[in-house]
């Protein structure tokens, strides 16, 4: 993989669940464009950005079919390491088992060519709710707090936490949780160091129906 290093380990895990071990999972993705995207040697016209590549591949019409739903999405405006992150995103598959075997479907694989040539790095953790949750108003912004030491927050109506059960691509790093925060206004952002145990973006909400999934049934 061009933008990060397969956790195969994970990976088995995730395809070989049994049914009844297996259930919904969250997807989330912290994601970093190339300034130009490259399709190698495949010709793809004119010359674009790595976040248009990328436009390009969003599979909504493959999500759709095996039903999963894209839980979060938007372009991070606000860092405590400058420069790391462009967007973040986040999916609910109904099953472990129906992320991997989407990997194998041919509609999938055309477009995530686009994927390969816009993406420069990203990391993909799987999370499950850590506690019950309440109802979430959607706000205009998220601020998301990966972390690899003990949680200590806990779920409000304006906090969602995950318990991060592996990493599927990354750069080697394990994580323990996810922090999710929502507010109306890009709050301040302490800065962090670039590759340590902890990863701090704000990102404007324009898909956000994390609130509603955390407290449907199934989870």
């Amino acid at each position: 993989m061009r933008y990060g290093t397969v956790n195969f380990e994970y990976a088995t895990d995730l395809a070989g669940r049994e049914p009844a071990a297996d259930g919904p999972i969250f997807m989330v993705n912290f994601m970093k464009y190339r300034a130009v995207a490259d399709y190698s040697d495949r010709s793809s016209g004119a010359e674009i950005s790595g976040m248009e590549a990328d436009d390009k591949y969003a599979p909504t019409e493959v999500l759709a079919d095996i039903g999963a739903d894209v839980a979060f999405f938007g372009r991070v405006v606000a860092q405590g390491s400058a420069d790391e992150w462009d967007r973040m995103g986040i999916v609910r598959y109904p099953t472990r088992r129906s992320f991997i075997e989407m990997q194998s479907r041919r509609d999938f694989k055309e477009k995530h060519v686009h994927k390969e040539a816009g993406m420069d790095y990203t990391i993909v953790c799987g999370g499950l709710p850590a506690a019950e949750h309440r109802p979430i108003e959607r706000r205009g912004y998220v601020t998301f707090r990966l972390a690899a030491g003990p949680a200590t927050a806990q779920p409000s109506d304006s906090q969602a936490v995950l318990s991060i059960e592996g990493t599927i691509l990354g750069d080697g790093r394990s994580w323990n949780h996810l922090v999710m925060t929502w507010s109306d206004d890009v709050p301040a952002v302490a800065e962090i160091e670039r590759g340590g145990d902890q990863l701090l973006v704000v990102a404007h909400a324009e898909i956000d129906r994390m609130g509603k999934l955390l407290t449907s049934p199934g989870n």
